[in-house]
Formats: structure tokens, C-alpha cells, sequence
């Protein structure tokens, strides 16, 4: 029997599953996880002991299910991106790897770039504007403030092409991710734009381009050691998580969407031709070939712990309960959800959160239900750009946020839109053992393991209230910015007097 290993290291954890040619789950595998905050505006992870210790603990506890007579015949990694880890020559990383667009310390390079090379320049070659999603401003911030680190730096990785490294030694990196370590890359022309990688990169090398189902090379003796899978075993390059996730529920074809519910929230949608959007990122797709868009928020399932946490820690079925009993539209109660700035649309790293109509007749339940109603205005807002690009044909909605009896019927709401939940909604490391079942041809290129099982239809009694709201929910931003920004410049901690 030939069998696929996949797994993803995500923001909360790292997962893995295994499983057969026909997409049947032989066993499954999760290690659970924190990134460091080690100062305001920072997000990081330690790429080696984290990342790689934990690929090595699942991918030992995974191949001990393996059945009898069973060869595992590829793997693949995603993770969380785009993210930047530099190493030296022994592929030693030389400082803690800096996440995506929650880690926001890079500011002050995006503005000094976007004035060297010029924001409409930037758009027309990277389809995307700068902001703390990139890459490229969080290499210049390490060549600025940490010269030594970047100066021994011998490649930079993302964190799926860090782990492809370790298990083959190939220095490579897949079209999406490139297509998001903007300026570097040129997503219309699927390559590296040379000139900008070579200002910014400096004497560190780009890594070679390849797709998500590619086989980059096999585990070498040493990576078998540390992670009990057969030397010789064929890796895919993988992607950013989101992407594979998308992958893994069939978003696949022009009009397809993904809306993953979770600590933030991010949207794919599949293009049927470039299309640019300041507000919005272009990238490449998972497919040879393909284009793609995407948004995603700061914070979302994230913004929900916190307050879970702050209102007394009560079980999250008691803070549901309460919720429930909340009437739509929070009695007057609306939340800007910016308690980490904020991505798409706004770009706003300085952004805070705000809750506007607060009374004394509001309790803990019209906070959770207002906290997830901003949210979703949030993707309503986003929603709407995307349609300039290519309405919709469909809506896979997928993540840990399914599991609120509240959070995706206001979102489908406030929207407007159906949202089509997966019967297997395993995540992206599902996603991951499909492209390498494709990538080493055990099964045809256009294979769908995903089967939908049910449909979250809005409810029209509520769009006029929700309609009115969004009005107002969106007149919110403009009209705190400047006081939040303000804000935003106090110091994180004053000395006790």
C-alpha cells in the first residue's frame, strides 16, 4: 500500500497526518505550540527547535502507524507565511525566524522602500503594495539593525522551504511563497525580479524556484535519523499553510474561495487572470501556472481567546450561551477588531481595537457576539474588492471557528453569501498529502479529495439591520484613526510612581 505523509506547522500547531492514495486518513498526529512575543510589534519562532524538532516528533509518531506491508511513497510540508528564517552554510538559523503579517517591526523599511522604488512600480511588478505581510522590508530590517546576522546569512528560507532543506539539502523555495516575499518576485511573470532581490538580498542567493507538488529531492541519511522516515523518500516543496489548506478542500478552479475561520482569518480565491488590487495581495497560486488572491485579517479566533480571557476564563461553551441569547446586531454594540493592527484592507499596523456603544445594560454576551460581528464586517469589506476581481462561484469555509454556534451563520449574514462547510476539514496537512501524491504521480493532477457536507445559507431577515450596521461599522476606522495612532505611540509600560 502506498501511503503519503503530511504535515503543517501552523500558528497553534504543528499537525500531521497519514494517509492512502484515496485520501482515507490512516492516522493523524497533533503538537500543540506558541510563537514568542519578545517585544511589542515582534512575532517570532525558533525555527530548529520548534519547527523542525516538531516535524521530527510527528513524522516518528506517524511512521509507527504505518501498516504493514505500507511504503510511504511521498511527503510534503506547509506552514505559516510568509516568514523569514536566515541561516548560515551548516543551514544553522542565525536568529529566530520573524511570521508573517502579525510581526509588524518593519515599518520603517516598508515606508523607505516603497519611496526608493516607487509604490505604483511596486504594484505593477508585484501586484501588491508593501506592508507587514512582506518579506522583503523584514530582510532590509535585519541588514539595517542586525548587520552581523545578515552578513553570515548564506539563503533565506520560508518555513516550509527551511524544513524541505533539512530532509534534502536543496535550497529552494515554491512560486506562492516567492509571490509573497514581496518586492522580490514578479508575480505576473512567475520569476524573481532580479534587480530589487539583488538590492535587497545583497550577496545572499535566491533560492530556486519551483511549484507546491514538485519533488525538490528525497530525505537524505541524516534527515532519516532524526525523523524515522525512509532515506530516499521523495519531498514536495509545499507552501504557506493557508494555500495548501485551500488546496486540501478544492478550491482549485477560477471563482473557488477558501475562508479559513482561526486565530486570524484569511481568504484565497482563485483567479482566471491577473488581476491587481492595492487593498488585497496577488500571488501566485498552488498550480502550475495559477494566480490567485488574498486577504486575511490580524486577528479573528485570536481576539476571542483574549477576551475568553479577560472576562474570567469561563469554559467557551458558558461564553457561547451568552452569546446566543444576544439578539443579532449586539443592541448597538459594535467592535473594530484591530487588537493587533490590522492587514487587508486597511495596512494599518498602528490600527487599535475600538467598541462603540458601550452601555451599562451590555454584558459579556453582547461583547463576544459584537467581537465576532466586527470580524465578519471585516470580511465583508473584503469581500466586496474581491468581487472587482471575479465573483465568486463558491465558498469553503474551513477552521476551528466552525466549531462557534454564532461566528460563521453572522458572518454568512452580514455577507450575505452561502458558505460550503467540507465533510473532511483535516487542514492543510491533508492538504500537503495530496500534493505529494501528486507530486511523486500516484494520483492524476486534477485529483479532489474534498466532499462537501453541508451549506451555512444566510438568514434575510437579518440583512437590513446588518446592512445599516456595516454603514457604521465602516465609517468607525476613519474616524478614530489619528486619536488611535496617537495612542498607539504611548509606551508600552510606564514605571509605577
Amino acid at each position: 500500500m502506498d501511503l503519503l505523509l503530511g504535515i503543517d506547522m501552523g500558528t497553534g500547531s504543528t499537525k500531521g497526518v497519514l494517509v492512502d492514495a484515496s485520501g482515507s486518513v490512516i492516522a493523524a498526529e497533533t503538537i500543540a505550540h506558541s510563537m514568542d512575543l519578545p517585544r511589542p510589534g515582534w512575532a517570532e519562532v525558533d525555527a530548529e527547535n520548534l519547527w523542525w524538532s516538531e516535524v521530527c516528533r510527528i513524522s516518528r509518531a506517524l511512521m509507527a502507524h504505518m501498516p504493514s506491508g505500507g511504503v510511504l511513497a511521498g511527503m510534503c510540508v506547509s506552514g505559516v507565511g510568509p516568514c523569514l528564517v536566515l541561516c548560515d552554510d551548516d543551514l544553522r538559523p542565525l536568529r529566530p525566524a520573524i511570521l508573517y503579517g502579525i510581526d509588524t517591526r518593519a515599518a520603517a523599511e516598508i515606508d523607505a522602500l516603497t519611496a526608493e522604488l516607487g509604490e505604483t512600480e511596486i504594484l505593477a511588478q508585484a501586484g501588491t503594495l508593501l506592508s507587514s505581510q512582506a518579506v522583503g522590508p523584514k530582510i532590509e530590517w535585519v541588514r539595517r539593525h542586525e548587520p552581523d546576522v545578515f552578513e553570515r546569512a548564506a539563503g533565506w528560507y520560508g518555513s516550509n522551504s527551511y524544513i524541505a532543506a533539512k530532509l534534502t539539502g536543496e535550497y529552494v523555495m515554491d512560486h506562492h511563497t516567492a509571490s509573497q516575499c514581496d518586492p522580490l518576485y514578479t508575480t505576473r511573470a512567475f520569476t524573481w525580479n532580479e534587480p530589487w532581490a539583488r538590492r535587497i538580498c545583497g550577496h545572499i542567493p535566491l533560492p530556486r524556484l519551483v511549484w507546491p507538488s514538485d519533488v525538490v529531492g528525497s530525505v537524505t541519511v541524516q534527515a532519516a535519523a532524526a525523523t524515522g522516515i525512509p532515506a530516499g523518500t521523495p519531498v514536495s516543496a509545499g507552501t504557506v499553510d493557508a494555500y495548501s489548506e485551500a488546496f486540501s478542500v478544492g478550491v482549485r478552479r477560477p471563482g473557488d474561495r477558501m475562508l479559513m475561520y482561526g486565530s486570524t482569518m484569511f481568504l484565497v480565491q482563485v483567479l482566471d487572470e491577473y488581476h491587481s488590487d492595492a487593498a488585497l495581495w496577488t500571488t501566485a497560486g498552488v498550480e502550475h501556472g495559477t494566480l490567485a488572491l488574498a486577504a486575511g485579517t490580524a486577528t479573528a479566533g485570536s481576539l476571542i481567546n483574549w477576551l475568553q480571557t479577560v472576562t474570567g476564563g469561563s469554559s467557551f461553551a458558558e461564553l457561547m450561551a451568552e452569546a446566543k441569547e444576544v439578539p443579532p446586531g449586539s443592541e448597538g454594540l459594535l467592535v473594530l477588531p484591530y487588537l493587533a493592527g490590522e492587514r487587508t484592507p486597511v495596512f494599518d499596523p498602528h490600527a487599535r481595537g475600538v467598541v462603540a456603544g458601550l452601555t451599562l445594560r451590555h454584558g459579556r454576551g453582547h461583547l463576544f457576539r459584537a467581537a465576532y460581528e466586527g470580524i465578519s464586517f471585516g470580511i465583508r469589506q473584503i469581500l466586496d474588492r474581491f468581487d472587482d476581481a471575479h465573483a465568486a462561484t463558491r465558498t469553503v469555509a474551513v477552521g476551528g471557528g466552525l466549531n462557534s454556534p454564532i461566528w460563521a451563520q453572522a458572518l454568512s449574514d452580514i455577507t450575505g453569501r452561502p458558505q460550503l462547510v467540507p465533510e473532511q476539514a483535516i487542514g492543510a496537512s491533508y492538504g500537503d498529502a495530496l500534493l505529494a501524491a501528486i507530486g511523486v504521480g500516484l494520483v492524476a493532477p486534477d485529483t479532489d479529495w474534498a466532499t462537501i457536507a453541508r451549506e451555512i445559507k444566510p438568514n434575510p431577515r437579518n440583512r437590513g439591520l446588518y446592512d445599516e450596521l456595516y454603514g457604521t461599522w465602516r465609517e468607525l476606522y476613519p474616524a478614530t484613526r489619528d486619536q488611535v495612532h496617537r495612542l498607539a505611540e504611548q509606551p508600552a509600560s510606564q514605571p509605577i510612581v
